[in-house]
């Protein structure tokens, strides 16, 4: 397996799905513990455990918008393999766990409150993390990040570092102004439309296109694209008028006065070179207030900087690998 791998366990050779098919996914499988953890309003959430041998610590991880635990597969198997137990989940509206009555397109993504995320990491943390290794991580992206940051600053007592990989803090509306958008989508939501995508946002309709994706490796890409295409639950791709409005009220929250003060745990914040998925400025405000807030800029990278090409990924994800073992002391 030494000629697939590289020395964090991320994948080396070419024939990256071949790799991931027939090495990755099996041996994750045979180690997984999946289970139904009730989220707020007792909500069913697809999640799922590994315990890895000799564990270090714990790392929950919180996937991005339009997202699912499996597209981290990859990141899993290195984790697991650094002696990381790990803990991923679907979060609502996403993947394998709850969905709202009355959207019939699953490419639709909704969530009645972002608060109803952070309330839902907390069951997650709550359901897991008393029986796993300590001390306990999170790593997160995108939407992720914004779900972590909230948690961090109303729950600093449960994990011991954190890592946020192009977090949401404040999402880009992609031309439209922040006003419009915001009242757009909250006239929407208040006549009924809520569960709706926004009439100039069209749904999943089949695999996306590289050029315009947030991956700049077309072989990441293209694994998890036919992944994608081939399974219904993952079509997540577009915003309802709902979570737009809910997504767009988030970064006062999370830059609120003495918000991210709070935070107990040493924070390391990654921002992608050519982002267009989230505004890099308000991360920065976000990370300087935190006060072990540590942050750093990835040359080269698209917001998902877990698909970049090898040269950008490898050494950014050791970077995450050495950051956590800084902080892998147990505890009691």
């Amino acid at each position: 397996m030494s000629t697939l791998f590289n020395k964090d366990f991320l994948v080396e050779a070419e024939d990256y799905s071949q790799v991931m098919d027939h090495d990755v996914l099996p041996w994750l499988k045979k180690r997984e513990a999946v289970e139904t953890v009730r989220g707020k309003g007792d909500i069913p959430l697809y999640a799922v455990s590994y315990r890895a041998e000799n564990p270090l610590a714990t790392v929950v991880l919180v996937h991005g918008f339009t997202e699912n635990a499996f597209k981290y597969s990859e990141l899993i198997f290195s984790l697991l393999h650094n002696r990381f137990s790990v803990v991923a989940y679907d979060q609502r509206g996403h993947g394998r766990s709850w969905r709202a009555e009355g959207i019939s397109d699953p490419s639709v993504t909704y969530v009645d409150r972002f608060e109803d995320y952070v309330d839902d990491l907390k069951a997650v943390c709550d359901h897991f993390l008393p029986a796993m290794p300590r001390p306990s991580f999170v790593f997160a992206h995108s939407m992720g990040g914004a779900v972590a940051s909230l948690f961090l600053e109303k729950y600093p007592e449960v994990f011991s570092a954190a890592v946020l990989c192009a977090p949401m803090i404040a999402p880009q509306t992609r031309g439209v102004p922040f006003p419009v958008a915001n009242a757009l989508s909250g006239v929407a939501s208040a006549f009924g439309r809520g569960k709706r995508n926004p009439f100039f946002m069209k749904p999943w309709s089949g695999p996306e296109n590289f050029a315009t994706s947030c991956a700049t490796d077309p072989r990441r890409f293209a694994w998890y694209d036919s992944v994608k295409t081939s399974t219904k639950a993952f079509h997540n791709s577009v915003p309802s008028y709902r979570w737009t409005h809910e997504s767009l009220a988030v970064t006062k929250k999370i830059l609120a006065e003495g918000a991210p003060e709070k935070i107990a745990c040493p924070v390391l914040l990654f921002t992608a070179e050519h982002d267009h998925s989230v505004e890099p400025g308000p991360q920065k405000a976000f990370i300087d207030r935190v006060p072990a807030g540590k942050h750093v800029f990835v040359k080269d990278a698209r917001h998902e900087i877990f698909r970049s090409v090898n040269k950008v990924f490898f050494p950014w994800w050791h970077e995450v690998l050495s950051y956590f073992s800084q902080y892998d002391t147990p505890s009691n």
